[in-house]
């Protein structure tokens, strides 16, 4: 039975594997090492139209790691589109305490107060996996992904793992590797220091630039709510 602790699990993503769990309910915990990689290059994200214009419309509030705990348990929540997760209670302690380590981060979409999106992942050098994302209203968790690469621009990350490629992610640039080129890229960004930016006062980095992507290193009130 495979047993992982925090610093376990981080040497699991150093060499390239991810845990999973086979349904919420499932207590085991298996490594995933696929052949094919999932990436998002981070100098060609792709923020679509439609998005673009909801983000500059405003009405949401982001901000990253307030609730950390709430964002990762709603991303293990059964949905109709989506019965079964891959979260289990184990997996979920695990990334809580890499939070508090200062290794896992969530970035929160709240409206009116109300927590409708968001994601979360680990960080490990200048290396980001992201793991999860939930959406409890329309592009909810697409703002947290334009924001979340904005950030990670700023803080100099130099590789984004989506672990797979869907639909959902091509949309924003999402490309497959090969194991070895993936590797590759991996042990140069965990080499390479970053910084997760974390603004205290509730300020976000600006989310869309003129062209439509992400405008990393401008700010942007959270009171504005875009």
């Amino acid at each position: 039975m495979l047993v992982l602790t925090p610093h376990r699990l981080l040497r699991c993503y150093a060499s390239g594997r991810f845990p999973m769990a086979d349904g919420r309910d499932d207590p085991t915990v298996y490594l995933v090492d696929p052949e094919v990689r999932g990436i998002i290059p981070l100098d060609r994200f792709h923020v679509p139209r439609r998005l673009a214009r909801t983000i500059r419309k405003g009405g949401f509030e982001i901000t990253v790691d307030r609730d950390f705990r709430a964002v990762i348990e709603a991303c293990a929540e059964a949905t109709p589109d989506r019965p079964s997760t891959w979260l289990n209670d184990e997996l979920i302690e695990l990334y809580d305490a890499l939070a508090r380590m200062g290794h896992a981060h969530s970035i929160e979409v709240r409206r009116a107060g109300t927590l409708v999106g968001g994601l979360y992942g680990v960080a490990l050098g200048s290396a980001f996996f992201g793991e999860s994302m939930f959406s409890r209203e329309r592009d909810s968790s697409k703002i947290a992904l334009v924001e979340l690469v904005a950030r990670l621009r700023a803080g100099g990350f130099t590789l984004l793992d989506t672990q797979f490629v869907t639909d959902h992610l091509r949309q924003f640039g999402a490309i497959e590797i090969p194991r070895a080129a993936y590797l590759l890229r991996l042990k140069a960004a965990i080499a390479r220091p970053a910084t997760f930016p974390k603004d205290p006062q509730g300020y976000a980095p600006g989310l869309v630039g003129p062209g439509g992507g992400p405008a990393a290193g401008s700010r942007q009130s959270s009171s504005q709510r875009s």
